[in-house]
């Protein structure tokens, strides 16, 4: 589980992987969103806009960098001590895929 101070300001990432008729696709001119929900509760009702961390594939793999930043005057969110549940939503026509990344505990 990735731990963050809730003092910082900092980018939470996700590896998004897609593909079209089998074949890897570049999802970065998609919207990409991020939801932060207590561990437990499955529903996220608040989503922040996310970001791409350039248009090229993580090297050797068929995988892109999302990211969204969070903390203290970060635009986004600001989590209170506690665990949570990551989630990202990638906005793409005609899918639009809702997916829970990972843990984070914000100390």
């Amino acid at each position: 589980m990735e731990s963050i101070s809730s003092l910082s300001r900092e980018f939470v990432q996700a590896e998004v992987e897609a593909t079209e008729q089998g074949l890897a696709y570049n999802p970065t001119a998609d919207v990409v969103e991020f939801a932060f929900t207590p561990v437990g509760n499955r529903l996220p009702d608040t989503w922040f806009t996310g970001s791409w961390d350039g248009t090229q594939p993580i090297p050797g793999t068929n995988a892109y960098r999302a990211q969204v930043l969070i903390g203290p005057g970060s635009g986004g969110p600001v989590l209170a001590v506690g665990k949570y549940q990551y989630w990202i939503r990638v906005t793409d026509s005609p899918e639009v895929p809702v997916l829970p990344v990972g843990q984070l505990a914000i100390t």
